[in-house]
Parts: C-alpha cells; sequence; structure tokens
C-alpha cells in the first residue's frame, strides 16, 4: 500500500464501530489512493493480520478496536495512596479501552454528567512507576516523562539517573470521594463513551456489591483469554497488544462487571499469568514459563505487504523498510561518500551473502535514491541530526552483522545467552525506527534529537553488554569441545554438560554431570545449585509435544530418558518455582572425574518467597526503593542475601553430598 492508503486505513479502523468486510475497508482506502492497486485487497488483509491493528471475527469480517471495546465496561480500583491524595492517577488504567495512541494525561472523564476536573501531583517517580507499568516496567518512565515539557527535561538531563521528583496530571477526586462515602476497596465502573477520543464515564460500585462467585467467574474467562492470546499469538510487538486480544478472546463476559481491575488482576489474582523478562522489555506470559527465543530478527513494524527491495533484504534477515534505506542514503551524503559499495556493505554487511544479481538491484535502487536525494540534502540543515543519525546506522550495522554470524555459527543456542536474537530484534527495531524518523529533509527539533541521542546511548550500552555476553558463552562453548580422550575407569562413560534456569529470572547454573545420574541425584544438584532446603515437594517432567507432561520417577537415570528430539526437563519445586534444565553438549571425564558446577549467575531466590514476580519486585526495592522498602525486602530475603553466585562455595558443598564423585561412579 502507498502511504496515503495507510492513513486511509488508520482512519477507517478509528472510526469504525460496527464489524466490518474486507470489501468495506478496502472500498474507502481505494477512494484515498491515487492510482488502483488489483491487489490492495489482499494488501490489506495482510496487513490487518500482521499488525493486530483489528480483531478478525470470522473469515469475512473483522472487528476495529473501536468496535470491539466502545461502549464496553472495564474496572478501576483506587489505591490508598490515591484515597488519601484524593486524586486517580489514569495511567495504565484503561487499556485497552483506550486509543493507545493517545496519552493517559490526555483522557478525559466524566461523573454524573460533569467533567473531572484535572490537578497536578508531584511525586518521586519511582512512586508513579506502578501506575504505567502494565505498559512494560521499561517503558515507565517514558509516559511520565511525555506528562509535560519539564518531566522530559528533567529525563534527558541525565539518562542514567531518575529526576529526584517530577509532576504529572492527575485527576481531582476529592469532591467525587467526598460525596460517594468512598472507602479503600471501593471501585469505579468506567464506561468508554468514545474510544478514538478517551472518553470515560465514572461509577461508584461498593467492595461488597458483587458475589465472589461472579467475580471468579470473571478472573476464570480473563485468565483463558489471556492464555488463548498467548497460544495463538505469541508475545507480540507489546503488552497493549497482549491484553486487547485477551479482551477479545475472552468475550463479551471478560468486557462487562462484575469483574476485577486489569491490576488487581494481574498482580493479585491470577495464579495462571505474570509478567516476565522479553529481552530488554517485559511481557505477559503463562506462569512458571519462559518466552522462548527466536533463532533470526524479529521487527514488527516491518510492511506486511513489503516492496521488492524490502523483501529482497528480509529474506536476508535484515527486517527494514524503504525508510531505513533513505537513512542510510542521507548517512552517506553527510560523510560526503558517494561509493555505493559502501553503503551496500553498511546496510547488508560483508558476512550476509548477496548474490551478483541481488547486489545490482540493490546497487541500482541505491543509484536511484541518491540522486533523488542529492538535489534536496544541505549538509547545514543536517548538522544536528546527522551524527545522531551516523551512530544509529553504525549500530543497526552492527547488530545485522553480530545476527547473522551467530545464525552461521555452529553453536548450540543453550549456550548463549537468554534472549540473544529477541535482545538483538529489539535493538534493531529500536534503532530502525530511529533511522526511519531520520530519513527526511526536515531535521527533528533539538528536544526530540537530545531523546534520541540519549536513547542511542542506552541502546549502545545493552548491545555492548549483550555482544560480550556472547563472547563469553563462544569462548566457553570452544573450551568444552577441546575435550581430550582419557583413559582411567571413567573412560568410555557418557557425560554432559547441562544448563539449570529458574523460569522468569535471570538465575542460571551450568554444571557436569554423568549420564547415571538420577532424578534424585539430579534434584540434590538443583537444590545445592540453587541453596535451597528441600522444604517443598519435587518432580521432574518432559514436555510432550501435545503439549502435556511426562512425569520422570525418581529413580530413572538421565541416560534412559526418551527426550524424543527437545533435549530439556522441567523442575517444578513447590508451586512457584520451576527450573529448567537443558541437555547440552557431550562431556568426556578424566580419571576420577566428579560432578561440578563450571559457571553461573545471579543468586537464586530463597524457595519460601512467592514466586518470581514478588522475587523482582523484592529486587527492585534493594536497589532503588527507600529505606523502609529496602528493610522489608533484606527481612525476606535474609541478610545474607548477595544477589550473585559463589561457585567454589557451591562446589564445596557439592562434594560434601556426593562425596568426590562416588555417586556417579
Amino acid at each position: 500500500m502507498e502511504m496515503d492508503q495507510e492513513e486511509a486505513l488508520y482512519e477507517f479502523l478509528e472510526n469504525a464501530t460496527e464489524p466490518f468486510t474486507l470489501d468495506d475497508i478496502t472500498d474507502y482506502v481505494q477512494e484515498s489512493g491515487q492510482k488502483r492497486n488489483k491487489k490492495l485487497a489482499f494488501e490489506i488483509a495482510s496487513y490487518l493480520d500482521a499488525r493486530k491493528i483489528a480483531f478478525r471475527q470470522d473469515n469475512r469480517s473483522w472487528v476495529s478496536r473501536r468496535g470491539c471495546f466502545e461502549p464496553a465496561v472495564f474496572v478501576i480500583t483506587p489505591t490508598r495512596l490515591e484515597l488519601l491524595n484524593g486524586i486517580l492517577i489514569p495511567g495504565h488504567r484503561c487499556v485497552p479501552f483506550a486509543n493507545p495512541l493517545v496519552m493517559p494525561h490526555r483522557y478525559q472523564f466524566i461523573w454524573n454528567g460533569n467533567p473531572v476536573p484535572v490537578t497536578t501531583t508531584e511525586a518521586p517517580p519511582e512512586d508513579l512507576y506502578p501506575y504505567y507499568c502494565i505498559y512494560g516496567e521499561e517503558f515507565a518512565p517514558q509516559y511520565i516523562a511525555r506528562d509535560n515539557p519539564k518531566n522530559e527535561e528533567a529525563f534527558n538531563s541525565d539518562p542514567y539517573e531518575d529526576p529526584p521528583e517530577v509532576s504529572i496530571h492527575t485527576l481531582d477526586m476529592r469532591g467525587i470521594y467526598r460525596e460517594s462515602s468512598f472507602i479503600p476497596g471501593d471501585r469505579f465502573v468506567v464506561r468508554t463513551l468514545n474510544w478514538k477520543e478517551c472518553r470515560f464515564e465514572l461509577e461508584k460500585a461498593g467492595k461488597d456489591e458483587w458475589s465472589r462467585t461472579d467475580l471468579d467467574k470473571w478472573l476464570e474467562t480473563a485468565e483463558d483469554g489471556f492464555e488463548d492470546s498467548f497460544a495463538l499469538l505469541g508475545p507480540g510487538a507489546s503488552t497493549e497488544e497482549q491484553i486487547a486480544y485477551a479482551y477479545w478472546f475472552g468475550g463479551k463476559r471478560m468486557r462487562t462487571t462484575p469483574a476485577y481491575s486489569l491490576e488487581e488482576f494481574l498482580y493479585e489474582k491470577t495464579n495462571r499469568v505474570e509478567a516476565v523478562p522479553y529481552g530488554i522489555e517485559t511481557r505477559f506470559w503463562f506462569t512458571g514459563k519462559d518466552i522462548p527465543d527466536s533463532k533470526c530478527l524479529q521487527n514488527y513494524a516491518v510492511p506486511p505487504d513489503r516492496t521488492f527491495i524490502e523483501d529482497l533484504l528480509y529474506k536476508k534477515n535484515i527486517p527494514i523498510s524503504e525508510f531505513v534505506i533513505l537513512s542510510y542514503v542521507r548517512d552517506a551524503f553527510f560523510r560526503n561518500e558517494k561509493d555505493i559499495d559502501q553503503v551496500i556493505n553498511r546496510i547488508v554487511p560483508p558476512v550476509v551473502h548477496l548474490e551478483e544479481a541481488e547486489w545490482d538491484i540493490l546497487a541500482d535502487y541505491l543509484s536511484d535514491a541518491m540522486e533523488d536525494f542529492f538535489k534536496g540534502y544541505s549538509l547545514f540543515v543536517d548538522q544536528s541530526a546527522g551524527p545522531v543519525r551516523q551512530r544509529v546506522v553504525e549500530l543497526h550495522t552492527a547488530v545485522i552483522d553480530l545476527s547473522a554470524r551467530l545464525q552461521k555459527g555452529d553453536i548450540e543456542l543453550a549456550w548463549l545467552p537468554r534472549h540473544t536474537f529477541i535482545v538483538l530484534s529489539q535493538i534493531q527495531g529500536h534503532a530502525a525506527a530511529l533511522l526511519e524518523d531520520l530519513a527526511f529533509d526536515e531535521s527533528p527539533e533539538e528536544a526530540e534529537i537530545i531523546a534520541m541521542d540519549n536513547s542511542l546511548d542506552s541502546m549502545i550500552d545493552t548491545y555492548t553488554e549483550i555482544k560480550e555476553l556472547i563472547n563469553n558463552a563462544m569462548d566457553n562453548y570452544r573450551r568444552s569441545n577441546l575435550t581430550v580422550i582419557h583413559g582411567g575407569k571413567n573412560s568410555g562413560q557418557l557425560w554432559r554438560m547441562i544448563q539449570l534456569s529458574i523460569t522468569g529470572l535471570d538465575v542460571w547454573r551450568r554444571a557436569i554431570i554423568s549420564h547415571e545420574c538420577t532424578m534424585e541425584e539430579l534434584h540434590k544438584l538443583i537444590q545445592i545449585g540453587m541453596n535451597w532446603q528441600n522444604n517443598l515437594r519435587f518432580r521432574f517432567y518432559c514436555e510432550t509435544s501435545d503439549g502435556g507432561k511426562e512425569y520422570l520417577h525418581d529413580k530413572i537415570k538421565l541416560g534412559d530418558i526418551d527426550f524424543r528430539g527437545k533435549k530439556e526437563l522441567i523442575y517444578e519445586y513447590g508451586t512457584k518455582w520451576y527450573v529448567k534444565v537443558i541437555i547440552m553438549s557431550s562431556y568426556q571425564p578424566v580419571k576420577d572425574e566428579a560432578i561440578r558446577f563450571v559457571a553461573g549467575d545471579g543468586e537464586a531466590p530463597p524457595e519460601q518467597i512467592d514466586g518470581p514476580r514478588h522475587f523482582r519486585r523484592l529486587l527492585a526495592c534493594l536497589e532503588t526503593g527507600g529505606n523502609t522498602e529496602k528493610i522489608s525486602a533484606r527481612c525476606e530475603l535474609g541478610e545474607d542475601f548477595k544477589n550473585s553466585f559463589d561457585l567454589d562455595k557451591t562446589n564445596l558443598k557439592l562434594r560434601a553430598v556426593f562425596q568426590n564423585g562416588e555417586k556417579n561412579e
């Protein structure tokens, strides 16, 4: 589709309140196009399915976000802090019932037919983050920064430190709380009057007004909706997308009352859904499971109706739009560079093989683009944006190059850092978005350039960290595969490198064990490695191809397990902790070889902690919380908690239990 046709598509969806057919939207979009496109209907259908901007009702019709969530109702439960201060913070409370293009401080609320007045509230950023974390904890600072120019200036002044205090727009609820005799536990039923413009109507619901049975039914519906969205769509492009589809799959019952607020559901009520790490971001996911890594770059912003040149690069695992290519062209002008081969080598690093015909096609495209752009390019105008664009180009090229090298290598993915390709995809996607913003003649304003530069610093830091971890993993992998065959009583016995990682946390261990190791002995190994006290029930299982579980007897040996292709086990400890056991490369034991740990990172949570989500909150309190929060977190974690892995100390405990390998001889 052309740009004006894409704009028309979004315009149609913003105003569609009833289900529509492909013919309806195609006719509307076609009217905006300057030329007739015979493939337009197919392109629109692909666009809707790929971008997830409308819900498919059946094979013929769709429902827009507006059509789904207007005039549906949802619930907001004010916190004690809000009641004490006579305010209500919209924040993430209206997801997904609000147009995501509108910032929360622009929402409009009505009470008894009258607009709710707006005030401002000052507080340290960390006190406000919980009201924005459903967008993703990593995005909360951005939402607060964009509330007003002073906040943005405060955050941009030092990208590595939060400002001491910020101000946000909040609803002035003093009169409403007083007139309605609002008490802790009471709720607001919120009706979406206009999804596009984010207008809502508030109505009070007493804390005992709804029965527990009705609330439990809503809870079950919501859990089913979220799990369906995970199973059918994966982690998606954002938490907002996940939540929108959860409400769609949950059906009309999920969009009516009695209901819990989204915050209550996600952070207090459900045992089936939790927030988990997803590269440098977070997503909601099945409790106790990690989001699997991909094996290539994934950029959700790439056009589904790709042009010929976009498709050529996409097939080379370079998921970019033509706007990114044009930004590379502008970068060449800024460098005063006219050699097309140099531009191609930045867009497509030499490690990515291009056939001669493909090279010629890309060279012809760039030659035409450089000729078209050269007449209107001004180095003087580009002085502010040019240096930032150049840095982004270099980062983007480095990510493409590193990803391609990993794909060409023969390293087992289990050796790579957690979510390697997801992290690289996120860096590449953010870099590509910046390049698209810098592809045009008009230079962004100075404040936006500063924000871009700060964002770029953070991306470069993340890339440097993941590259260092990858290099270390590659070195460890190569060393582990340079073992020699030794004689002795263990000669001929099979040993394995295994990796243990706690689901939902960046806590992992790597160990060497024999194929003769039983599940009972593996349990002891995990207990020692995680510094747990064996107070909870445990069991091992393999996941079957149909999504089921095959539980393993304590006496079964590692070498006797039929993995059926996927060489990993799940260790279930109590009801909160799951450890993934990945069977890695073979290891040739030396004489008197002993079971031992060889690497690891992060101190495991004490077993009595209430799951990964609560553990992550405790770590956040230790790092950024106030004195009271730090004392409380330290009390739960224990005074000896250091959040680091002591390899030597752990192996001493291991030898005491396994008696220098006698268990595995």
